[in-house]
């Protein structure tokens, strides 16, 4: 089992770690490529350019939902700033499509589409390197109204400084047809889109959990500009190949958010159900533990057992030796139902030194054995403090029929064994 697993991992490590020779590689193949099919007569039509676009377009609205998921989870600006810039970028495809597009696009048509094309990837590479610079300088706020701010006031910058730019004329569009390069001016955003890549590869992936997917996406970005220097015209087949690759970025990096928002939301389950301290199940995931066994024993009329225990005398052990020592006796007690219990029983916390143990499909002797087990283990396990718990044990549908019932019938069972001088003992070796 372990073996596949291990081989997956060092192959990632090794993909990670020479990322740059495998992406310059792969750079270089997608130019000979794009220059390639810039002799090829090759026309993808009015139909498929359109369906590019849409994909795109439709592709960065749906990780722009799927990224403000992730900074209202988060509060990462880095996210935040990345949903703007799909966000502006989506936009800008989606009004070219409608304002500028026709079955027979004339030559003031075409230059308009690539006018779009340049300032939307321009604007966001720019945006993905602003956003890097920000977060070096700029610590991060407690407020998300100031990230959300700043975050809008820097979208707002770099388009208006990327629109005036192309608008302005400050940056040459044309297409040169005997150049080596027919669009040069593709460079600028595939060169603002690998010092992105240089920047996300260097920052810190506990802040940003989507790092890897997005910077392959970027590496992929950055292609796409290079295909788009031999391009002569939007239908030709460098253009198709670029817009292809731009898509398939806008997937991946899409698929990546996706898998990162479903960690977070496993994440957020496993808080809801589970102890901070023991990583034991909580009162929550104890109920809900309960309410099922009562149903399934209901319909298959076979019992089941709650141990619940008490961790002796904690307030003298806090006394003695220190509050850091009782939460280290909690954790003890917690490590033992974790080790030994079986992966069908739920072992919980239900209160500052209360546990419980639920055991399907078993009678009060296992129950009781299961209790002795446990005071056996915690008592021999060699730390110091030696500490002991109180046990009590009851069985539906013997003890009781609702969670009510049951709760008291152990907690009696339990009380009894305290009243029996467990706790006396306990004192004294508490202080020892």
């Amino acid at each position: 089992m372990g073996g596949p697993v291990l081989g997956k991992q060092k192959v990632g490590r090794y993909l990670f770690r020479y990322q740059w020779v495998l992406g310059l590689l792969a750079l270089g193949g997608v130019f000979a490529l794009s220059s390639w099919l810039r002799e090829r007569d090759f026309s993808s039509g009015f139909v498929l350019f359109c369906y590019l676009e849409i994909i795109g377009s439709l592709l960065c609205f749906t990780f722009v939902a799927n990224a403000l998921v992730h900074f209202r989870g988060t509060r990462d600006r880095l996210t935040l700033i990345l949903a703007l810039g799909f966000l502006l970028a989506g936009l800008i495809e989606t009004f070219a499509i409608w304002g500028l597009y026709g079955d027979s696009m004339t030559s003031v048509q075409e230059a308009g589409v690539f006018l779009t094309w340049m300032i939307g990837q321009t604007a966001l590479a720019g945006l993905l390197v602003s956003a890097l610079a920000l977060e070096h300088r700029v610590p991060h706020s407690r407020h998300p109204r100031s990230e959300t701010t700043v975050s809008l006031v820097l979208v707002g910058i770099v388009t208006y400084l990327t629109g005036a730019a192309y608008l302005g004329g400050v940056i040459n569009t044309a297409t040169l047809s005997a150049a080596r390069l027919a669009r040069a001016s593709e460079l600028l955003p595939a060169a603002l889109f690998l010092v992105a890549t240089i920047g996300f590869n260097r920052a810190n992936p506990a802040r940003f959990g989507f790092k890897r997917t997005l910077c392959v996406a970027l590496w992929i970005n950055v292609a796409c500009h290079l295909a788009a220097t031999q391009s002569m015209h939007v239908f030709d087949a460098p253009f198709t190949l670029a817009l292809g690759l731009r898509s398939a970025s806008y997937a991946l990096i899409l698929g990546g958010t996706l898998l990162d928002n479903a960690r977070l939301f496993e994440q957020v389950r496993q808080l809801a159900v589970s102890d901070s301290l023991t990583g034991l199940g909580n009162y929550r995931a104890l109920l809900n533990a309960l309410e099922s066994e009562i149903q399934r024993s209901s319909r298959s009329g076979r019992s089941f057992a709650v141990v619940l225990m008490d961790l002796d005398n904690l307030k003298q052990i806090n006394d003695c030796h220190g509050h850091l020592v009782g939460s280290h006796a909690i954790c003890r007690l917690g490590n033992v139902l974790r080790v030994h219990s079986r992966a069908i029983d739920t072992a919980a916390r239900y209160g500052g030194d209360e546990f419980a143990l639920v055991l399907p499909e078993a009678g009060s002797q296992a129950a009781r054995r299961v209790g002795e087990r446990i005071r056996e283990r915690l008592s021999s396990d060699g730390e110091y403090p030696p500490i002991t718990v109180s046990v009590g044990t009851a069985v539906f549908p013997q003890d009781g029929r609702t969670v009510e019932e049951l709760f008291d019938a152990a907690d009696r069972n339990l009380y009894g064994m305290k009243r029996g001088g467990i706790m006396g003992l306990s004192r004294i070796a508490a202080c020892l």
